[in-house]
């Protein structure tokens, strides 16, 4: 067994002193840990102020970036943790989603309301857990 801390070259840095993911290689596979993802630009900015649909697409798309510099998909996805300032942007959020995994069922969730996010232009902020195998 063993741990990577990781950053991939093809993402933009994170915006804090963290890891983008943990990864931890076990025996024919993987386990992917992801830190917290807001949408962000390449600048570090807050991308679509206020706008749960916009920031929903483009922190999926930096999730899908980094789970490829790790050899895994959405179909790889195990467990997504959502945190929302507020819960009536759900149904904005939740359309993006089955978009990005419309099968069924769809992997394990769970979605909490929050008072307010690290940056406050944020309205939602996503982690994952993927599997992936090696083999």
């Amino acid at each position: 067994m063993q741990v990577t801390l990781d950053n991939p070259a093809t993402v933009a840095e994170p915006v804090g002193p963290y890891a983008h993911v943990a990864r931890l290689d076990i025996d024919g596979g993987a386990l992917l840990m992801l830190a917290g993802q807001v949408a962000v630009d390449d600048a570090g900015e807050v991308v679509a102020p206020g706008d749960p649909v916009a920031q929903a697409e483009r922190i999926f798309e930096l999730i899908r970036e980094i789970l490829a510099a790790h050899g895994a998909t959405f179909a790889d996805v195990l467990h997504i943790r959502t945190y929302m300032t507020d819960m009536d942007d759900l149904p904005a959020y939740g359309s993006v989603r089955r978009r990005l995994f419309p099968g069924t069922p769809p992997p394990a969730s769970t979605t909490v309301e929050v008072s307010r996010l690290f940056r406050p232009e944020a309205v939602l902020e996503v982690e994952v857990t993927a599997a992936v195998t090696t083999k």
